[in-house]
């Protein structure tokens, strides 16, 4: 038994190893690029652009899913829409759960970061790069301006990924959702498509360190608000998202 231990952890140990060299690596080779492609949409190639440096983190995504071993099930990627801004409202169990959805969604979509990515070097131009947006949870009134702003997105045809439950789970089930948080998909008018992760805790956060783990990825049915009451979205729309994502939990 000792012996097979000793062979996991050094299988766990070398698969940590590899994608964080592999994380380095990339963003060494294509940060370059993307800030060039970044430029170049300032000057008039902004769509073309998004897709370029979406597929270059795909491909970094995929990668360090290789890399982890972890037997992926993805269900539900017809209930994806291929036009117009979308808001993915998904569970958040652990970091994993950003891998999985640069790899799966299959389209360019920003997210709502903690503002502490923002003094990260590489990590901050990538978000940036990609339409996520920076979020200061400490003061309210620049938290709510950052809520709006990736309202405005959504209303532009961008996508937007949130996690409503504000930190992640590790594990302990759905959270409740936080109410400024899910005010960009309630308040935006966009298709919602709700999210269920299942497993990603596992993948490294539990042990520190990179595990092979089945890990459950749901993209539930498409929600359409358009035509919802402003009642019906602020109060039914979040009990609905939030027990079609509790449905699909394992």
């Amino acid at each position: 038994m000792k012996i097979k231990a000793m062979a996991v952890f050094c299988v766990s140990l070398i698969r940590t190893i590899l994608i964080f060299a592999m994380t380095i690596l990339f963003l060494v080779i294509f940060t370059p690029l993307v800030i060039l492609a970044f430029l170049l949409g300032i000057m008039g190639l902004k769509k073309p652009m998004t897709w370029m440096a979406y597929r270059f983190a795909q491909l970094w995504a995929i990668a360090a899913i290789s890399i982890s071993g972890c037997k992926i099930s993805v269900e539900g990627r017809e209930n994806i829409p291929m036009k117009g801004g979308v808001c993915f409202v998904s569970n958040h169990v652990g970091i994993f759960d950003i891998v999985l959805a640069i790899a799966y969604i299959g389209r360019p979509f920003g997210f709502i970061a903690k503002r502490e990515l923002l003094f990260l070097p590489a990590v901050n131009i990538w978000v940036y790069i990609l339409g996520g947006l920076f979020i200061d949870r400490r003061n309210i009134r620049k938290a709510v301006s950052t809520i709006n702003k990736g309202i405005k997105k959504l209303q532009k045809g961008s996508n937007m990924l949130i996690f409503p439950e504000g930190t992640r789970s590790k594990g302990r089930g759905l959270l409740p959702f936080r109410s400024g948080a899910i005010k960009l998909a309630t308040n935006s008018l966009a298709p919602i498509v709700p999210v269920a992760i299942s497993g990603s805790y596992e993948v490294f956060e539990k042990h520190r360190m990179v595990n092979a783990v089945p890990v459950r990825m749901v993209f539930c049915p498409l929600v359409i608000t358009a035509g919802m009451s402003s009642e019906d979205r602020k109060g039914k729309l979040v009990d609905q998202i939030s027990s079609t994502i509790g449905e699909f939990i394992v």
